[in-house]
């Protein structure tokens, strides 16, 4: 029985030692991967331009954009009638982010977030969701960054925001001024809420790093 015993607790331990391992290697990756730029030679234009926003909550990050602006109309994709309290509509912006589903729907506080979704989450999933809310102008903060994009880096921004947008009813969200909303892509361990907001902002043609997994990674940038 001690043999047996002490077999276990070796594989136990080679176990934890993998996983620590493989967390170790994540967290390195990340980091150092973050700080390698896509469209390097990006600059914000000197004048004129629409300004966005990267907002960070310490975990995720969103893209605040204003809803009508270089020829782009938000209303329609994301209207009144989705929001529990409709009046929230007349908000001058949205705050736009990406993630899956069941930890978007299963933790509408940080209080709420358990190991087993987090995990759920990790391993991959192909049901997403955008989260929208309909926000005042936002203001400059450590965790609010703007941004400001040529008319034609905003429309690319957009179509890439609107790319991630599937078919499909909405959602109600935490409050009377968020919804969510059907979205296309695979959530998993690489491809985070993170990351697609870099990715968001790379096909803008915002310099950005080359993989963005954490909220640091992106907010580095700004």
């Amino acid at each position: 029985m001690s043999r047996a015993l002490g077999r276990i607790a070796r594989l136990a331990g080679h176990v934890v030692g993998g996983v620590a391992l493989l967390a170790f290697a994540y967290l390195f990756a990340g980091t150092a991967l973050s700080t390698i730029p896509r469209n390097r030679d990006w600059r914000a234009p000197a004048a004129g331009g629409v300004t966005i926003w990267v907002e960070d909550n310490g975990v995720h990050t969103g893209i605040v954009v204003p809803k009508v602006a270089a020829g782009v109309d938000w209303r329609g994709d994301f209207p009144a009638s989705d929001l529990a309290d409709p009046r929230y509509a007349a908000s001058d912006y949205l705050a736009v982010g990406w993630g899956e589903r069941s930890f978007y729907l299963g933790t509408p506080t940080w209080s709420d977030v358990r190991l087993a979704t987090v995990i759920h989450a990790a391993l991959g999933s192909d049901e997403t969701l955008l989260h929208v809310e309909h926000v005042a102008r936002p203001t400059p903060s450590p965790g609010v960054r703007a941004v400001t994009l040529r008319p034609d880096e905003y429309r690319r921004l957009a179509a890439a925001i609107r790319a991630s947008h599937a078919d499909g009813h909405a959602l109600r969200g935490y409050a009377g001024y968020d919804a969510f909303y059907p979205a296309r892509g695979r959530y998993d361990a690489i491809t985070t809420c993170n990351a697609w907001t870099g990715n968001t902002l790379a096909h803008a043609g915002v310099r950005i790093g080359w993989w963005t997994p954490f909220s640091a990674s992106v907010m580095q940038w700004f």
